[in-house]
């Protein structure tokens, strides 16, 4: 009699979900009307500024028998990005570079082979910064005295320099390991595990070979040196598309006299970097694979501030060409310059426009000799600074004579991440932009340049860019030239 009565309430209860079901569907009429869910109301990235997506056509549109230019418009796309509004200067590099350092030292505050406990722990905030009152981690000095274990993994990042006397960090220690997933090679059909799903034509059999990739890896010998190495496998998992990365983050601070021939340029080589007079000027002597350390560095450090909702943001990194061109012309293919229109740039006139060489051997008649403080022009209209001169900017796309051809209308993008054993000349990515140095030509918006990336260059600065998640409600798309 018991069981009979829980199946009588069973069948009740089910009776009375199925007659709401009913009432459910009469409401809505038996539609589909979508599953909700939440979004990241992302803030404005500090200190960048939002590009609305746009088109234009990319490249210089018309000939120029003077420069040897050929006219080569190609129409493209973008999708919004933020980027940011200056050049990445020497003082949020000095950030990145302090960050390295702390972290080597707290490292070696619990390794044994400095002395330390392998028990030492330092208590963090959510951040992943230490907590004082422990250390002055900006300057390495003492709140407390330190006993001489500590004392030793402390003093073993610096160097007392031969000539001057003085203690300063030792660049060649500072080495930052990063990872990157390849989306993109990991969604290509061809690399998927399942053989079934990379080909859909039916009248072809199923594949049978396993995908080989190839991807990059990294780690220091016993000597301490970096070692760099491509690996090419069959494939086997996720895994096969994280590439690793170990990269020396100090910037060139030598480039000013590698740059130049019989030039005394020394105080740049002592001062540019390390003085605080400089701390508002781009930072330069930062290769391609420096700059890129430095986005991951950015992307990981802005993702720990957020807890749980940092593995919404979209990462840092560097802009693509086609988003550097058309964040620098303001979307507008009549415009050479970052400006408006095309004015004819002049020794007396481009000179309140941005910082370049307007005339053989005079580099100040702008008011600058080297680089200048950012920001110091007046913005495009996107509110962008520096966009022509300063100093050249990296950019994400791999250089080839004929990347114009390879690349499609919508985002292009071209990458190739070369290998330690490919020819030097395949190691090549676009510069924008100009630089100090530069004559009036060489600033154009629409024009490319290139460098090897793993150069160091006292006029090659960069900065960052983000995609925008979604679209937010008002925004407008760039139409200038529909």
């Amino acid at each position: 009699m018991r069981k009979k009565n829980i199946y009588l309430t069973l069948a009740a209860m089910t009776l009375v979900l199925a007659s709401c079901a009913v009432g459910s569907q009469n409401r809505t009429g038996g539609e589909v009307t979508g599953v909700g869910g939440s979004a990241l109301s992302e803030p404005t990235p500090y200190g960048m500024v939002l590009v609305s997506r746009g088109s234009m056509h990319m490249g210089p549109g018309e000939d120029d028998s003077l420069w040897h230019i050929k006219a080569a418009p190609k129409g493209m796309s973008v999708d919004a990005f933020w980027m940011d509004e200056t050049e990445i200067t020497n003082s949020k590099y000095k950030q990145f570079v302090f960050w390295v350092r702390d972290s080597i030292i707290r490292e070696r505050l619990a390794d044994p082979a400095y002395g330390g406990n392998e028990e030492f722990k330092i208590e963090e905030d959510r951040d992943g910064n230490p907590i004082k009152p422990y250390l002055n981690w900006s300057k390495a000095i003492p709140w407390r005295n330190p006993n001489e274990d500590e004392q030793r993994a402390i003093e073993s990042l610096y160097r007392t320099n031969p000539i001057t006397g003085q203690r300063e960090l030792d660049p060649e220690q500072l080495n930052y390991r990063y990872e990157t997933y390849n989306h993109t090679e990991a969604a290509k059909r061809r690399n998927r595990l399942d053989p079934r799903r990379r080909e859909y034509n039916t009248d072809r059999p199923v594949p049978t070979d396993v995908p080989v990739i190839s991807k990059d890896t990294a780690y220091i010998n016993d000597e301490g040196e970096i070692v760099r190495q491509t690996i090419t496998r069959g494939l086997t998992g996720d895994y096969d598309f994280v590439n690793t990365y170990i990269v020396n983050i100090y910037p060139d601070t030598t480039a000013w006299i590698n740059d130049f021939d019989n030039a005394y340029n020394e105080p740049y080589v002592r001062l540019y970097f390390s003085n605080g007079g400089y701390n508002e000027y781009p930072v330069v002597g930062v290769s391609w694979e420096q700059a890129n350390a430095f986005c991951n560095w950015r992307t990981d450090f802005l993702r720990r501030s957020l807890g749980r909702e940092g593995v919404y943001i979209e990462p840092y990194r560097l802009p693509t060409e086609a988003e550097w061109e058309f964040a620098a012309r303001a979307g507008v293919d009549a415009n050479k310059f970052p400006w408006d229109g095309d004015l004819p740039m002049t020794e007396d006139k481009g000179c309140f426009y941005a910082n370049f060489k307007p005339n053989d051997g005079n580099y100040v008649k702008d008011g600058h000799l080297i680089t200048s403080r950012v920001g110091t022009y007046a913005p495009n209209d996107f509110g962008l600074y520096d966009m022509a001169g300063n100093v050249s900017e990296w950019t994400s796309t791999a250089f080839t004579e004929s990347v114009s051809r390879l690349t499609s209308d919508l985002n292009p993008e071209y990458r190739y991440n070369a290998a330690i054993e490919d020819p030097y000349k395949m190691k090549r990515k676009i510069v924008r932009g100009g630089s100090w140095k530069d004559i009036a030509q060489n600033i154009r918006s629409d024009m490319r340049m290139w460098e090897y990336q793993n150069e160091q260059r006292s006029y090659i600065g960069f900065r960052c860019v983000r995609s925008q998640i979604g679209f937010a409600r008002g925004q407008k798309i760039n139409t200038k030239n529909k």
